[in-house]
């Protein structure tokens, strides 16, 4: 069927159609900036014919050279038969408008925090010209350091993880900023490597899977870094870690936010005595939480 595009569909149109019914066909799972069929074959198209992200209508007749179809062909052919995320065959992924490089080292970035880095965490931090340091745990690409350099411009940004090749392609975000002198890139086990540095703000997208959900992921999901994705039995192993030793690395006022996804109920039965601030995004309100330094007392 593939080889019967390279002459029969004319128009970026013709492979649109196609696509959304190879894709269908294939039972694809969407779940790494686009939820269906559709979407996701208009950005691989236009991403791969080097067109405006937002413009579809004026291109959608327009007929295609047979190297530009033979290059729809080949992507949605490898979106198929290696069911790898749509950002790792275009190496890039985007937050709040912003374009991030991304590869197979690293998660496909998607977290709701970066909403709420755009919103500076108003009404908690009051004012973030005031912030002067900040901790981004589990960076990965660097997409949630570099937003909250540029969304607190006063702020020294560490930026953390333990893998050294998800360190390569945060530098790689980081140059592509120009934010060397803002967003300082350090390869440690959550907080070893820190010295005693202390924060006025504390960001993380930790892993946060249970075993029972990463062992039923689909393929694409599969592909990502198993490190940035399970976290024990429950899914709480790292952020059991962020909640006892966060408080020591907090200033005064100083805040923690942290995305937990679907573990809601279980962290607050583990943690009854905390007061967790669940903070409202696109998604809803239960896949993020906010502890002030003052509320860390884990017993």
């Amino acid at each position: 069927m593939f080889d019967a595009g390279k002459t029969e569909l004319l128009t970026l149109r013709d492979c649109l159609r196609f696509a959304v019914s190879r894709f269908t066909e294939a039972n694809l799972h969407f779940g790494h900036g686009s939820d269906n069929a559709w979407d996701e074959a208009v950005y691989l198209s236009l991403a791969t014919l080097r067109l405006p992200l937002d413009r579809l209508e004026p291109f959608l007749d327009a007929r295609l050279l047979s190297a530009e179809r033979a290059e729809l062909l080949n992507i949605y052919r490898r979106r198929i038969e290696e069911r790898l995320p749509a950002a790792y065959l275009t190496h890039e992924a985007w937050l709040r408008g912003h374009r991030f490089y991304i590869d197979e080292r690293v998660i496909v970035p998607r977290s709701f925090l970066a909403e709420l880095i755009a919103e500076q965490f108003s009404p908690w931090l009051t004012d973030p010209d005031a912030v002067s340091h900040v901790l981004d745990l589990c960076t990965g690409s660097g997409c949630l350091a570099i937003l909250a350099a540029l969304y607190f411009p006063n702020a020294r940004v560490d930026a953390v993880d333990i893998s050294p090749d998800a360190l390569a392609v945060a530098r790689r975000n980081v140059a592509d900023y120009n934010l060397e002198t803002r967003v300082h890139l350090t390869e440690s086990d959550a907080f070893a490597a820190l010295d005693n540095r202390r924060y006025d703000l504390i960001l993380s997208n930790p892993p946060y899977v249970d075993a029972q959900s990463v062992a039923a992921l689909p393929p694409e999901y599969q592909k990502e870094p198993a490190l940035a994705l399970g976290s024990g039995a429950d899914g709480l192993d790292f952020t059991r870690r962020l909640l006892a030793d966060a408080r020591a690395r907090l200033n005064p006022d100083g805040i923690l936010v942290v995305e937990i996804g679907h573990n809601r109920a279980a962290l607050e039965a583990a943690y009854p005595q905390l007061p967790f601030v669940w903070l409202d995004t696109e998604a809803g309100g239960d896949y993020v939480f906010l502890l002030r330094r003052e509320d860390l007392q884990v017993g």
